[in-house]
């Protein structure tokens, strides 16, 4: 069993002596995250229904040259296609042990700060699987200068070598709506989770700053970048979900998507669990334990059906 906790020394020789040691436990500060804000649950699963859902998609009816109709003539028929994806659940968790000496001679309870780091343990791991969920999609967007850019379509993205900037989320913008047909995210705007860099990259372009120097000057001073070009744009610095070094000159990864673009499939709710005391009760532990998985609702690449752009590099 790995130790509770560990001391490190002060200094690296001479006698030692204890200090007094502070009333309050002082925290590391956390990443922010931010997916788990734009996923949705799947009805209708849950426990005791095995461990893979069948998401059922309905493809669209492709609209004719002409619907008009001859006398005489039976009116033509169509394709009515129904497609699948299947998500299949995964148990995650993570433990701490202690012992009961630890928290006997331990001047702070043991336990409140584990629970507490685990629970933002718990949020960091979520927010990871669900950013993976997004950036599976197969549109891989990587900017290659101030005005260009490379799409691809199978997954694999191209090297980037330019930050964003207006130019690519104008670009980005028109290739959702005109070329993939994506629903917006809420009935007006698509969504974007993009990393500090990435959003600097597009405050640092002088367009961006023309945009915002009468309608909104103080953007700037606050950070603010809300809605540009019909995306609205929320930041993280969660590193393991999207990465702000990315490609030849470091760039900013970030998402774009529209509606109904991943799910979570859920048969066992994260929770905090206490171990069973062992050991006589001298050993103990918490964890976090659930049973799940994230999943595009379209993997694909066609109009109409991919709901997510990447903004990456090879």
């Amino acid at each position: 069993m790995p130790a509770p906790f560990t001391w490190t020394f002060d200094a690296p020789s001479g006698t030692y002596k204890n200090h007094v040691l502070s009333q309050k436990l002082r925290y590391k500060a956390i990443q922010d995250t931010k997916f788990m804000d734009y996923v949705r649950g799947v009805e209708g699963f849950g426990r005791k229904k095995g461990e893979t859902i069948t998401l059922t998609r309905v493809s669209t009816i492709a609209e004719p040259s002409s619907a008009v109709l001859t006398e005489q003539t039976r009116i033509p028929e169509d394709v009515f296609a129904l497609s699948t994806v299947s998500i299949t659940v995964q148990e995650i968790g993570r433990s701490v042990p202690y012992t009961s000496l630890a928290e006997d001679l331990s001047e702070y309870d043991i336990e409140n700060p584990i629970q507490r780091r685990l629970v933002e343990q718990k949020a960091f791991v979520l927010d990871t699987m669900a950013a993976t969920g997004f950036k599976a999609t197969l549109i891989k967007y990587a900017p290659q200068g101030a005005a260009t850019a490379t799409v691809t379509t199978n997954g694999t993205p191209a090297t980037a070598t330019s930050n964003l900037n207006v130019f690519h989320c104008e670009e980005i913008r028109d290739y959702m709506y005109a070329t993939l047909q994506c629903p917006t995210w809420d009935g007006q705007n698509y969504m974007a989770i993009a990393t500090t860099k990435a959003l600097r990259g597009i405050r640092r372009d002088p367009a961006w700053e023309q945009w915002y120097i009468y309608t909104n000057p103080a953007a700037k001073q606050n950070f603010e970048l809300g809605r540009m070009e019909n995306i609205r744009f929320s930041e993280t610095n969660h590193s393991n979900a999207l990465s702000n070094a990315k490609g030849t000159n470091s760039i900013g990864e970030a998402v774009v998507f529209g509606e109904d673009a991943v799910v979570m499939a859920e048969a066992i709710t994260p929770e905090l669990r206490a171990a069973q005391p062992d050991d006589y009760g001298r050993k103990r532990g918490v964890a976090w334990y659930g049973c799940l998985a994230f999943g595009l609702v379209w993997d694909t690449a066609n109009a109409g059906e991919c709901r997510v752009i990447h903004v990456t590099s090879a």
